[in-house]
């Protein structure tokens, strides 16, 4: 049996989606400024329905309405941003319009790349797939690509596959880690787990240092090459999926 979709006051819709304040919104839509099918919605108390296709019906101020909640993005982070809405400095956040910085449920990234990291970097208002993403019961990796300051030295491959090596204060050793030598001072690695700072301080423990890291999948889903530094989309059902689809 199909479950009804759920239902939401136009309103407190659009309050939620970060077009203003409650009275804002009511004094929009009483002036003929959303339409939804065509037709100007002018109750603020009509209950409409929220289904994935909401955004392709409905516009506010002739533009399309932004994705309802429920959305996913991926968004490809610059170095020298935080992934936090507290620190000071640049964060992730100010990459995003500021209607949707505005929004509740809030926007959250999942997981975290620190701030001289950049690449792949997922964010939502969906707080069950967030955690659905970083559990280690969904075996999500990650893949990253490391430019290291010194030459490889030929056995941190087999050292990482091991699950042996163990991180400086840490009492349990590493997952097996896979990586690739690209070149001698270039490394792809894939996680299984998310440690802090993980490959900066394997590759430490192992004699070596990152100058450079940067993440370009997550599960089964890639960093579009299009896509540039700063640059974000949101993704479809079939993005989703990806996150959970082949992880190598």
């Amino acid at each position: 049996m199909n479950k009804a979709p759920p239902t939401a006051r136009l309103d407190r819709l659009l309050a939620n989606l970060g077009y203003g304040s409650r009275r804002e919104v009511q004094g929009l839509i009483q002036s003929g400024r959303v339409v939804l099918d065509g037709e100007a919605e002018t109750d603020p108390d009509q209950r409409i329905y929220v289904k994935a296709d909401l955004a392709l019906r409905m516009t506010v101020n002739g533009e399309p309405l932004d994705p309802a909640p429920g959305m996913v993005l991926m968004l490809n982070k610059p170095v020298g941003v935080t992934c936090s809405h507290k620190e000071t400095g640049a964060l992730v956040y100010s990459l995003l319009p500021e209607r949707w910085r505005r929004r509740d449920p809030a926007i959250s990234t999942v997981g975290r790349l620190d701030k001289d990291t950049s690449g792949l970097l997922l964010m939502t208002d969906d707080g069950a797939l967030l955690h659905r993403i970083i559990s280690p019961k969904s075996h999500v990796p990650k893949r990253y690509q490391a430019t290291l300051a010194r030459p490889l030295a030929g056995n941190e491959a087999e050292v990482l596959a091991s699950g042996t090596l163990m991180l400086e204060g840490e009492e349990k050793p590493l997952l097996p880690v896979e990586m690739t030598t690209v070149s001698p001072t270039h490394a792809t690695v894939i996680l299984h787990e998310g440690r802090y700072h993980q490959v900066r301080r394997m590759f430490a423990a192992l004699g070596n240092h990152v100058v450079a890291l940067h993440r370009d999948r997550v599960g089964g889903l890639d960093l579009p090459d299009d896509l540039p530094p700063g640059g974000y989309r949101i993704l479809d059902a079939a993005g989703i999926a990806a996150v959970f689809g082949a992880s190598a």
